[in-house]
């Protein structure tokens, strides 16, 4: 059983697992699966400033809080126990543009070190991609009313038009982003 773990699962079978987890929560406790929220609920506890955003019963959501502690802890455990493969499998065409256009040697973990490394604060892009970055990765989650995968899975499972419109807005500024301005910073 542990060997059949080990193993990558086909789309086919990973997917709709995970697709089935909204209705399973909705019909077992009428809750609906969301993981951004969770920072709102964290913030309510922890920083009861009268912020109105933040006035609410966050108690009534800690079940949020302990599924994202138990995805954390999952993952620990599950590498812990099964280790991750010596190597990743890249495309050949994939390494060849990484190797010609951006002059990537080392692809451990998949993601460029020139991209990922902390020592990128020491430098203004550094910043611009960690710091910047990341602020408007949260303000779009909160502006779009979701992260990209809880519009994907829960808005499109419950067939919400804003969902659909968020992740065609997600896929369509991703294709920007990697086509037209990425290439212009390196």
């Amino acid at each position: 059983m542990l060997e059949l773990l080990r193993q990558p699962w086909p789309w086919y079978v990973a997917g709709p697992l995970i697709g089935l987890t909204v209705p399973a929560l909705l019909l077992i406790g009428n809750k609906a699966l969301g993981i951004s929220s969770s920072l709102r609920h964290v913030c309510a506890a922890c920083v009861p400033a009268g912020i109105p955003f933040l006035t609410y019963d966050w108690r009534k959501e800690i079940w949020n809080l302990f599924f994202v502690l138990g995805i954390g802890i999952g993952g620990f455990i599950g590498y812990q126990l099964m280790g991750h493969p010596d190597t990743i499998a890249i495309s050949a065409e994939t390494v060849r543009d990484l190797k010609t256009q951006m002059g990537l040697t080392d692809f451990s973990g998949l993601l460029p070190k020139e991209l990922f490394a902390l020592e990128n604060l020491a430098n203004w892009k550094g910043w611009v991609f960690m710091v910047l970055g990341g602020f408007l990765v949260g303000f779009g989650t909160r502006y779009a009313g979701g992260c990209t995968s809880g519009h994907a899975i829960l808005g499109l499972s419950n067939l919400q038009w804003v969902s659909l419109v968020a992740v065609i807005g997600f896929f369509a500024g991703g294709l920007l982003l990697t086509w037209v301005i990425y290439p212009l910073l390196f």
